[in-house]
């Protein structure tokens, strides 16, 4: 297990629950069981406010921890740009996330790759609401 992993998992200043979110989804991998759930008040196409719960693990956790902050004052054109490149990444094209997401190289690496489903629940979670 890396320290940074814990390090980022450990920062939980988003997970939270929003009561007047504006947005929600909530997904399940079906390959571990891992649950996330995102509430989201977005005001003109804007990112406000971010709240993640979920039953998963540190990987999923520690991506949905990055995920909130990158996400936090963003449009919700900007963050469907992001789930498409971290798709990507694990496809093979890394150079979107090594140059566009520096903040998230320390969970997107080959290390980590097979973490792949852990890391993009959250991401696929937040991109049901941001691709509308």
């Amino acid at each position: 297990m890396n320290l940074d992993i814990l390090k980022i998992a450990s920062d939980t200043n988003n997970n939270k629950s929003i009561k007047n979110y504006t947005h929600h989804s909530k997904l399940k991998n079906s390959m571990c069981g891992d649950e996330m759930q995102i509430d989201l008040v977005i005001k003109k196409n804007k990112i406000v406010d971010f709240g993640y719960q979920g039953k998963s693990c540190v990987y999923c956790q520690a991506s949905a921890s990055l995920l909130s902050k990158i996400s936090m004052n963003e449009n919700k054109s900007k963050i469907n740009e992001l789930c498409d490149d971290a798709k990507h990444y694990f496809e093979g094209n890394v150079e979107n996330i090594e140059k566009k997401w520096k903040s998230l190289n320390k969970i997107f690496n080959n290390k980590n790759l097979s973490r792949k489903e852990c890391i993009l629940l959250p991401f696929k979670t937040i991109k049901k609401i941001v691709s509308k």
